[in-house]
């Protein structure tokens, strides 16, 4: 599973042996940086039991430890509204 933007992933000692004490963390993006092959460095914000952002980490660890709690929303399709015209009439300056 690859994280995107919006999911909240628990993540705990089996993604990285730093996480003793499981967290929450909702992804902001997936970093391109250079790791090893099943790894993954996260930008996000971990999360308080109220689900509330506390503090914004960037975090190391290995694709298959994570256990996704909720899925991103799907993006809405993007739509293109017509232009209405507008009345456009001169203005006395001065």
């Amino acid at each position: 599973m690859l994280p995107r933007s919006g999911d909240v992933l628990h993540v705990t000692r089996a993604a990285s042996v730093q996480f003793l004490r499981p967290i929450m963390f909702r992804v902001i993006r997936v970093l391109e940086w250079p790791t090893y092959d099943g790894w993954l460095w996260l930008d996000g914000y971990e999360l308080n039991t109220a689900g509330d952002a506390v503090n914004r980490r960037s975090i190391f660890v290995q694709r298959d430890g994570l256990h996704q709690v909720q899925a991103a929303p799907q993006p809405r399709p993007h739509t293109v509204r017509a232009r209405r015209s507008v009345a456009r009439t001169p203005v006395a300056v001065g």
